[in-house]
């Protein structure tokens, strides 16, 4: 049985951006694309990681903790300074040892997801209109498409509330 060569993006993402956050000290893509699972949503909204600088590594000394540089907006420089302590051990639990002891913060905007507006559902007299429109058929899961489809059509015809 041949086996299927399809993989899910998130096991390609290390390979595709892996250089590119090596390059700025990172050595996986998790902490850029886990951010806000690491430090919380409300913390992430508002900032987001930028570098790791690691210090030289002399001989076969233990590794020194790096630093992390945080890009943050301006206002929420000063929360993000108070919450550093808390943001260095939620990174350091994340990994399982102390890769991170300081944090730098430079002031700058970030990158936001646009917010995507929820649709309001539609009226029930719509979804009434829909239901005795499409009337009855075998397969269930088909005519439940069916009516939703139509009364969100039959919902933007319909005057304003």
């Amino acid at each position: 049985m041949k086996q299927s060569s399809l993989r899910p993006l998130s096991d390609l993402l290390d390979e595709c951006l892996g250089p590119v956050l090596a390059a700025q000290g990172f050595a996986a893509a998790d902490i850029v694309t886990g951010w806000p699972d690491i430090i919380g949503q409300n913390l992430a909204n508002h900032c987001e990681p930028i570098k790791i600088s690691w210090p030289r590594r002399i001989g076969d000394a233990p590794p020194e903790p790096a630093t992390l540089l945080l890009r943050v907006e301006g206002a929420f420089a000063l929360e993000i300074q108070h919450q550093a302590p808390v943001i260095i051990e939620r990174v350091n639990t994340r990994y399982g040892w102390r890769c991170i002891g300081k944090i730098v913060i430079k002031q700058g905007p970030i990158r936001k997801e646009p917010v995507r507006k929820q649709r309001a559902e539609p009226r029930s007299e719509a979804i009434l209109e829909a239901q005795k429109r499409v009337g009855t058929l075998a397969d269930e899961g088909l005519r439940d498409a069916l009516v939703r489809l139509g009364s969100g059509i039959l919902d933007e015809r319909l005057p304003p509330r």
